[in-house]
């Protein structure tokens, strides 16, 4: 017993030496933290370029860090999100932001962009959990069709961007209103959307293919996409030259004094909006959003989060699938567009994956391989617009494509005629190879290039990407094929 309170008095003794210390430090350092605080805001850019993360190395001192007795287990937990740089947590705490919500997420930026990572474990669930909730009042927002439908409110009645709204096409014209929208915000003193602007991407740090050159848009390789951004790019410069010219007044000349900027303010409508249904009281309408926070999210084809609009209280919501486990530092994904090929996500996003599972090739041949077979080798299942795959570490979103897009035939389990099911393999094969024929370069060049040129423009690296994922893609199939021969039970 006496032992015990001895204990007892030394544990209490040392916490409260704690405590003393601590409040000592914290009072030492509140009269040097305002003007820190000052020093860090003034070295933040302000404009279009990304917010750099902000050491505040005093709360580092005063952190639990600073005191490994403290430490737990998961605080030194060493990963991949741990390696990227915060982008200023506590910012979407702040001013106009206090109505958002984020729930065990973090925001950290890469060699790529922002993205979101999980900062705890997330344990699987019966139904979907949400981990980020964002207000309408938040959002820039514009309803798909008139009458226009504006949020924030912060256009006054008469403003002359409502007649350069008014000019657009209801049903194809989106991206040109949203970039009117933004470039507004942007303008409008005391907004939110002044300082989420450190957030979005420069011109020089986009890779939509708006902003690209011609060189760079030859560099795709892909004489149909090139057309396509082309006519994409005349379009918004016509739209800006209309709008844009000298009789307009000031307050509208300003938003966009050059017709890059414009140019610039259409790609960020396009890459990172979303379209949902809405209702406000009884009306509902469609309508393109741009969800701060939200838009961090990157794609995957494989997403474990999805989008939800929340009716009641006009809120937007950030879900994790039901029934899957997400680890700490892993990063949360959506899906922009299920089942587009490469070149719709390019001419949209600017980016590509060499395992897209909706990917194509144009066979032209009459050469074709039994289907139920290809799929019980790789052991794919479910049906054509559906399938998945277990257990096989070389089976990804390319040999899914594969068993799409490769012409097959099935007639219930008839078992293929080896000598005409080796002879169609090999045809399909010699057709893989013409295809990567048709190319300039090879994939092994690609990589040379992306690897020994640092300094190249993003447009340009995204546009090298797409070239080589196509060809990687193809790759890929020609080497389901040759296991798809050695493992084919006849």
């Amino acid at each position: 017993m006496a032992a015990s309170i001895l204990v007892q008095q030394s544990v209490n003794c040392f916490i409260c030496n704690h405590q003393k210390l601590g409040k000592k430090l914290k009072n030492e350092l509140a009269g040097t933290k305002p003007n820190l605080t000052a020093k860090c805001r003034s070295s933040r850019r302000i404009g279009d370029i990304k917010a750099r993360a902000v050491v505040d190395t005093f709360e580092t001192a005063a952190s639990p860090a600073a005191f490994p007795f403290f430490q737990t287990e998961s605080q030194q937990a060493d990963t991949p999100a741990s390696k990227l740089e915060l982008a200023d947590p506590e910012f979407y705490k702040m001013g106009f932001v206090r109505s958002m919500r984020a729930y065990g997420v973090e925001f950290r930026e890469g060699p790529n962009g922002f993205g979101v990572y999980a900062s705890k474990d997330i344990e699987p669930t019966r139904r979907a959990k949400v981990i980020m909730e964002i207000p309408l009042e938040l959002m820039l927002t514009i309803s798909q069709k008139t009458p226009w439908m504006f949020f924030p409110d912060i256009i006054p009645v008469g403003h002359p961007i409502f007649e350069i709204i008014n000019s657009t096409h209801p049903e194809t014209d989106w991206d040109l209103r949203m970039a009117c929208l933004l470039l507004y915000a942007f303008d409008h003193d005391k907004n939110f959307w002044q300082l989420y602007g450190d957030f979005l991407p420069s011109v020089e740090e986009c890779t939509s293919l708006l902003l690209a050159t011609e060189a760079d848009l030859k560099e795709l390789h892909d004489e149909n996409l090139a057309s396509t951004m082309r006519k994409e790019k005349a379009r918004a410069l016509e739209f800006w030259e209309k709008n844009w010219h000298s009789a307009m007044p000031l307050k509208v000349k300003r938003l966009a004094r050059d017709p890059e900027r414009f140019i610039w303010a259409v790609s960020m409508a396009q890459t990172r909006h979303i379209n949902f249904q809405i209702r406000v009281g009884s009306l509902v309408q469609d309508a393109n959003m741009f969800a701060p926070y939200a838009d961090m999210l990157n794609h995957s084809c494989q997403p474990n989060c999805f989008f939800h609009w929340r009716f009641r209280d006009r809120m937007f919501e950030v879900m994790t699938n039901a029934g899957q486990r997400i680890k700490m530092g892993e990063e949360m994904t959506i899906n922009y567009m299920s089942g587009q090929r490469n070149d719709v996500l390019m001419q949209r996003y600017g980016f590509s994956s060499p395992s897209n599972p909706w990917d194509v090739l144009p066979f032209s041949g009459n050469a074709r391989i039994h289907l139920d077979s290809f799929l019980s080798i790789f052991n794919i299942s479910g049906s054509h617009e559906d399938y998945y795959h277990n257990g096989d570490s070389f089976v990804d979103g390319a040999v899914l494509a594969a068993a799409r897009t490769l012409p097959t035939w099935s007639e219930g389990d008839i078992p293929p005629v080896p000598s005409l099911e080796i002879k169609a393999v090999k045809t399909l094969q010699e057709e893989c190879h013409q295809i990567l024929a048709r190319y300039s370069t090879t994939s092994k060049q690609d990589k040379h290039i992306l690897d020994s040129t640092p300094e190249m423009s993003w447009t340009r690296e995204a546009a090298i990407k797409y070239r080589l994922h196509r060809k990687l893609f193809v790759e890929k199939v020609i080497e389901a094929l040759d296991i798809y021969q050695d493992r084919i039970l006849f």
